[in-house]
């Protein structure tokens, strides 16, 4: 049986108790109150004496006695789309390598281009998971590089793209074996990289770089356990230390680049400077959650959607 024959992406009742198991596994939370545990499930249906029935997947706090659905308190929230089919947009997303667009989403779910876009924006917020812990530690290696992505707002439409003048410049972490985190900068200045650099590498880390000028001193700024450098412009692209001591390279991080910018020229084709950020967070999320790491396309999906809580994006931001 195909994954989307299943009952939550068909059924609306079935796509409520799915999203409430997945977010309430100990029972009801409220959103006004925060309590656990402490509300009553209103019946759906036409009641007795013909008054109007209860929405879907209404329910009323015992405690401070107001209602709620599991949509509150969530980028859900107001979401006019069959939330049947919101579950779909979820999976296709994080199933999708290098992204699906809100074209094909559109086609897909039956629903206009203008809410699909929002949707997919929706969920690319669910994906952020906003972690201040510092990557790696004692025996990890962090590989850091940076990409030109798209044109700066303003700038002349035949003008060089290259990183830190007109162009777009995105920097991005990986750990070996682990995750990535990427991030919008304004240029690759020494100034620009370090606060993130230092922000999000554990000091016990070893650091592998190209052969950039602007991570010449990134050891002394830093204080990182090792700093090894590759030089491509010399067509060295791996160089083996002594036994026992990792490869110096950064194809990791070059290989979460050619996912990257297939995805963002092969299926978005544009991308606006202000979402950029949600963009990165997108590709992030995949490919901390790949299969390599034991994570398989359903419970990618069930991450994401655990992600969907506290968050709200309105339509102009």
């Amino acid at each position: 049986m195909s994954t989307l024959s299943k009952m939550p992406f068909h059924s609306e009742v079935a796509a409520f108790e799915y999203l409430e198991s997945t977010l309430w596994p100990d029972g009801a939370i409220c959103p006004h109150c925060g309590v656990v545990g402490n509300a009553t499930k209103l019946r759906k249906g036409v009641s007795h004496d013909g008054s109007r029935a209860a929405r879907m997947g209404l329910w009323k706090c015992n405690a401070c006695r107001k209602q709620f659905t599991v949509k509150v308190g969530t980028v859900f929230e107001h979401g006019r789309i069959p939330l049947h089919k919101m579950l779909q947009a979820v999976y296709l997303l994080c199933c999708s390598k290098k992204g699906i667009s809100s074209h094909q989403l559109h086609r897909v779910l039956g629903i206009t281009y203008k809410a699909a876009w929002f949707l997919s924006h929706r969920i690319r917020e669910a994906m952020r998971d906003g972690k201040l812990s510092p990557m790696g530690g004692t025996g990890s290696v962090i590989e850091i590089d940076e990409t030109a992505q798209g044109r700066i707002e303003g700038a002349p439409k035949r003008a060089h793209r290259g990183m830190g003048s007109f162009g777009r410049t995105v920097l991005t972490l990986v750990e070996r074996g682990g995750s990535a985190r990427s991030f919008h900068v304004e240029g690759t200045t020494l100034g620009q990289l370090l606060p993130v650099i230092r922000a999000n590498v554990n000091r016990e880390s070893a650091v592998m770089t190209d052969a950039a000028s602007w991570y010449k001193q990134l050891k002394a700024h830093t204080g990182v356990a090792s700093h090894e450098t590759v030089a491509h412009e010399k067509d060295e692209y791996v160089r083996y230390p002594a036994d026992g001591l990792p490869l110096i390279h950064t194809n990791t991080v070059e290989g979460y680049y050619s996912i990257f910018k297939r995805g963002m020229t092969g299926v978005y084709q544009h991308c606006g400077e202000k979402h950029l950020h949600r963009y990165l967070a997108e590709f992030d999320f995949r490919y901390s959650n790949r299969v390599r790491l034991g994570i398989d396309d359903a419970m990618r999906a069930e991450k994401a959607l655990k992600g969907i809580v506290g968050k709200r994006l309105t339509y102009r931001a």
